[in-house]
């Protein structure tokens, strides 16, 4: 892959794409858990959303895998992407508990109410972590 003028860069705009999908999906859904757009259910932004941040894995699971191939010596010793990596298990701990808390009791806050405070908490965590992601996303080019 190093050696292609263009193959690197084209696997790297195809991860931000897949970045851009997930954490726009993430944050669309997390800003509705903080009270924006109370008018739309969390079930029915949940069913739409959800696809698609399980299908942006398709494109970020392996164009990272293809870049960390591609610079494996850089990336392994590089701060910026062990703290990514990091963030990233961070994020999915976080999701993974609200959908086994918070969220099973989402039948009393779906229309019109505010989500109890665990569901806005996990919002705000995500919001910051997948900032976070992004942040260190960028700076592996810089450590």
């Amino acid at each position: 892959m190093r050696q292609s003028l263009w193959l690197y860069p084209i696997v790297e705009i195809l991860h931000i794409i897949g970045f851009v999908i997930l954490v726009g999906s993430a944050a669309m859904f997390d800003l509705r858990l903080l009270g924006l757009s109370r008018q739309l259910p969390v079930t029915g932004m949940e069913r739409h959303l959800l696809p698609w941040a399980r299908a942006s894995l398709l494109l970020i699971v392996p164009t990272g895998g293809l870049m960390f191939i591609a610079h494996a010596a850089e990336f392994a010793g590089n701060p910026a992407f062990r703290l990514k990596l990091f963030l990233l298990g961070l994020a999915g701990l976080n999701a993974a508990v609200f959908h086994l808390r918070p969220f099973r009791q989402v039948a009393g806050w779906d229309h019109g109410a505010s989500a109890p405070l665990p569901a806005r908490l996990a919002a705000c965590l995500s919001l910051a972590l997948w900032t976070g992601v992004i942040a260190c996303g960028r700076l592996l080019a810089y450590f």
